[in-house]
């Protein structure tokens, strides 16, 4: 299973009828750290008038939420998290903050200028697919770590992090399991196995 996220923050703004709009996009995993960061922008931006926000998370999308902040009913968070769905983003929050120009935009208006405001922050983005890979720790003598690090990195396998005590151990991550398996056999002889820890989700490609 995969699904596609931001790599990093960016924002993106617009002006309309002297209303500035200013869209920035961060990723996270809990809807504590979105409501921290719409916390964190509202504190940055105590001048202007709303901080309208939403945010997508898990997996499959499953947890939305979006806020007017009182701005008329759907006319500011229904059209952000339209835009984070029409990128076909999770693990996003986006807060657009609006300084009021003067002019009153109307529901259409507004509705356009918010999304408007993250396709704005979106074309700034760069984007990751994540997957979900079997985190695998293997286990091999220090003179031998070099030599099967290298020929796993070549068979696709994601090494992770390395730890060297009494013997070096080799943090993998894999989207096939029974492959790395026969893998680690052939590599050592069948002299060591590699030790399941579960499934972790992984950035594996822009």
């Amino acid at each position: 299973m995969t699904y596609r996220t931001i790599a990093a923050a960016c924002a993106g703004e617009l002006q309309v009828s002297r209303s500035r709009f200013l869209a920035e996009l961060r990723r996270v995993e809990t809807e504590e750290q979105a409501r921290s960061v719409i916390a964190e922008v509202r504190a940055a931006h105590r001048d202007a008038r709303h901080h309208c926000s939403a945010f997508v998370l898990g997996p499959d999308a499953q947890l939305q939420r979006s806020n007017d902040d009182g701005e008329p009913s759907g006319t500011a968070g229904t059209p952000i998290l339209a835009a984070l769905n029409g990128s076909q983003l999770s693990d996003v929050v986006a807060v657009v903050t609006r300084w009021f120009g003067g002019t009153l935009l109307g529901t259409g208006g507004l509705t356009r200028a918010y999304g408007g405001a993250v396709d704005a922050a979106l074309r700034h983005a760069r984007f990751v697919i994540r997957e979900e890979r079997e985190a695998v720790d293997l286990a091999v003598p220090h003179a031998d770590a070099g030599r099967v690090e290298a020929e796993l990195r070549a068979r696709g396998v994601d090494v992770t992090g390395t730890d060297y005590a009494e013997v070096a151990t080799l943090h993998l991550t894999t989207a096939d399991p029974g492959d790395l398996d026969a893998h680690i056999a052939a590599l050592t002889s069948g002299t060591a196995v590699g030790i399941r820890k579960g499934p972790r989700w992984h950035d594996v490609r822009s």
